[in-house]
Formats: structure tokens, sequence, C-alpha cells
């Protein structure tokens, strides 16, 4: 059986300890070669390694968790260690394997070109749409490219040609999640672009009109429902539905059969969601008072929220309360005022914000790193959402 060194780190404590209000570090023992993990407050997670490169002490970035797992990040810890101990840099050495992001790109049309419908075509439109509006950072090193070159790219293209700008965005951020996937860089560079990309005039106004509120608006959104005399069980689904950024028929078809109470927990099982994966929704603590307040119109049908004939609720119903009483939203909408709230004013990590929406990873590479939902951080995000919206 092989031997465990002192202190040294588990896949469990890297996935659950969390920093205070100072950075922590925490080194992996004496046998992994310097390698340490540094826990940021805002809970970022990131690897280094601290080696003596030609008698001199250097620090190595290894990437970002979970992106990069205690297993890899060992594996890349120890090859740097036989890179500096032939009298190498390793940096150096790993810059060279560093690809452009052209030669990036080249590597998700190989990758993917098997799964699209008419790959040739599409394979042209990604060379000459990158070739042609991408121009400009398509010889840079992955590792290279900022996020103001990414809007540097998209800012003028997203004023006149939008749908142009959302495909170049869409695949540039497919080559970045590659790289990231690789260890080529930490982040993908277009995840803070968008905010800083110009809105055109009436976007906004639209997007209201049609679909979502703007996140400073639910709570009022949640007040004026509950004054209203529609029935209970009505309100308290379209409560339940803003709370934990679910979709309406989830809602509608939730059952008593899937809430843990002991764990605050809601399993979805996959037969009831879009992408056919069991899902599982951690309750905060308003959530959990609503399930109470359910508990009062409890029937056979083992519903949480049972339409006032007993049977379950259409999916008209919740549509035409937010439009009777003037919110100015579709109850999927507010899945948008949720991801807009986190992006706007947290730190949570677009991962976590994404699983707590049931969102599926889109680039296999990249699913592959993550096996796990991702509860625990889920859990703290809800709960703060829950606050934002309950707290004056």
């Amino acid at each position: 059986m092989p031997s465990r060194h002192r202190n040294e780190l588990t896949a469990a404590f890297v996935r659950t300890v969390k920093a205070d209000s100072r950075v922590r570090t925490y080194g992996d023992g004496r046998g992994h070669y310097g390698l340490t993990l540094i826990v940021q407050p805002n809970g970022v997670k990131r690897w280094y390694q601290r080696l003596q490169i030609k008698g001199r002490p250097a620090n190595i970035g290894l990437g970002g968790y979970p992106l990069v797992t205690l297993a890899e990040a060992r594996a890349r810890a120890l090859e740097n260690a036989r890179i500096a101990g032939t009298g190498r840099d390793p940096r150096q050495a790993r810059q060279r394997r560093i690809p452009t992001v052209a030669e990036t790109m080249e590597a998700v049309i190989r990758r993917d070109a098997p799964t699209w419908r008419d790959a040739e075509r599409t394979t042209r439109e990604w060379r000459n749409g990158l070739g042609r509006h991408a121009a400009a950072i398509m010889d840079l090193r992955v590792d290279a490219v900022t996020s103001a070159d990414c809007i540097g790219v998209l800012r003028d293209l997203w004023q006149k040609k939008r749908e142009t700008a959302m495909k170049i965005k869409h695949r540039l951020s497919a080559v970045f999640k590659l790289a990231v996937a690789e260890g080529h860089r930490p982040d993908n560079p277009l995840d803070v672009a968008s905010a800083a990309l110009p809105t055109r005039r009436g976007d906004a106004q639209r997007s209201r009109a049609q679909s979502a509120l703007p996140h400073g608006e639910v709570r009022g959104a949640l007040a004026t429902v509950n004054r209203t005399d529609a029935w209970t069980g009505t309100k308290l689904a379209f409560r339940f539905l803003v709370l934990t950024a679910a979709r309406s028929g989830e809602v509608r078809g939730a059952l008593w059969s899937e809430i843990d109470p002991d764990m605050e927990l809601w399993v979805i099982p996959g037969t009831r969601m879009k992408a056919g994966a069991e899902h599982r929704v951690p309750l905060s603590s308003a959530a959990m008072a609503v399930l109470a307040e359910a508990h009062d119109i409890a029937d056979h049908t083992g519903l949480l929220f049972p339409s006032v004939t007993g049977k379950p609720m259409s999916d008209s119903t919740l549509s035409k309360l937010l439009k009777e009483n003037k919110v100015g939203a579709v109850p999927h909408g507010f899945r948008s005022s949720f991801r807009d709230w986190a992006a706007e004013r947290t730190s949570f990590h677009r991962e976590i914000v994404e699983a707590a929406l049931a969102h599926k990873v889109a680039n296999r590479v990249e699913a592959a790193y993550f096996r796990t939902d991702l509860l625990e951080k889920r859990r703290e995000l809800m709960q703060q959402w829950a606050d934002y919206l309950t707290v004056a």
C-alpha cells in the first residue's frame, strides 16, 4: 500500500476548503515537488509550485481548481520537477508548447467537426469568420490574449452586426475554453467581455418587455404577487420559482417526495429535467420557508403546489398571474434576472452559476473536468440570492 506523506492534500479537502478574510495557502506535504493550493476569500482556488530552477527559487502557476484537479496538479508538478532536474526551465519548455489562437481554433475544429451536421460548411464558416473578424488576435499565443483584446475585436461589430458578433464571440469562447482545459491559460477572456460591450439603443427595453426584469426589480415583483388574491399554491409556486431559479415546469411538477428536508435539498429526477440528468437544488432558508407554508395546502396528489382543483398547475397559470398584475416578465425570465445578478453582484465563477441553472457544459473537454455538481458552492450562491431578495 503506498505511503502517504504527512499533511498531504486530499481531493475532499481541496473541494471543501474555504478561506476567511485572508488568502490561505496549503502545501501538498513534502512529496509533491512544492505543490501548493491558494484559496482566496472570494472562493477562487489556484495551484502553484515552488521550485529551484537553475539554482534559483521560482513560482510556477499550474491553473485553477476545479478545471485542474489535485491529481492533474500533481502530474504537472512532477513534470516540471523532471524538467528542472535536467537543468532546463519548465516555464520556457511550457511556453514553447503554447499554441496560437489560430492553432487552437484548428484543434477545436478537429475535435468538433465529427459532430457537425455539415462539417465542411461549418469548418469554412469558422475559418473565414474568425480569420476576417478576429485577425488581430489569431497569431497571438492563447495565453497572451486579454479581455481588452477580445473587446477590441468585437466592439464595432457588436453595434453594426450583432448576430455575426455573437457567432464570433461564441467561437472565440470555445477556443479559449479549450486553452483553459489544456492548461495553457487560467481563464476565458470572453467571460468578462460582455459587460464591457456597448448596448444598442432599445436593447434593454426590448429585453425587459419580452422576458426578464432587471434583478433590482425582482423583489418588487415578489411583493406585487404576494399582495394579490391569487390561489395560495400559485403564489407560493412563483416565489419558489424565483428563489430556486428553476424552470416553470420543474416547479409546477415538483413533488414532496423530491424534497430532502434534512439536507435542505430538492432532487429533481432526470425524467423531469430538460437535459435528462438528475439535478440537485440546494434550498435557501427562504425556499424552505415557502415549503413550510406549502404544507398547509398539501393534498393527495403529492405535488408541492397543486392547483385549486387539485390537479397539476397548467403552464399558463404563472404567466397569466404575472401578466394580469403588470409584472413585465415571463416566468422563465427570472432565471435571466438571477444570472445577471450573479454576474454583477457576486464573485462566483460562471461554472457555479451555470450549474445552478442546470445548464450543461457544452464543451466536452471542459465537461470532463467537472466531476462534481458544485453543490456546496451553489448552496452559498442561492442563499445570497435569497438574502438579496428578502433583506431590505
